[in-house]
C-alpha cells in the first residue's frame, strides 16, 4: 500500500496560507474530482475525515 502525500501537498499548504491564490483554488478543484484525495480523506479516521471536510468544506466528506 503506497503511503498518500496529500497531507504534505505543496498545493495544499498554498490554499491554506492564502485560499484565494491561484495555485490554492486550483486544489481545491482538484479535490472535487482527484481520485487519490479520495482515497486519502476516506482512509482517514472518522473523527479526522470529518474535521478535515469541516476545514475545507467539503460536504460529501462529512
Amino acid at each position: 500500500m503506497t503511503k498518500h502525500k496529500c497531507d504534505k501537498c505543496a498545493f495544499r499548504a498554498k490554499y491554506d496560507n492564502n485560499q484565494k491564490s491561484f495555485l490554492g483554488r486550483i486544489w481545491r478543484w482538484h479535490t472535487g474530482w482527484c481520485p487519490g484525495w479520495k482515497k486519502y480523506i476516506t482512509s482517514l479516521p472518522i473523527e479526522d475525515r470529518i474535521e478535515l471536510a469541516k476545514k475545507y468544506d467539503m460536504k460529501k466528506y462529512q
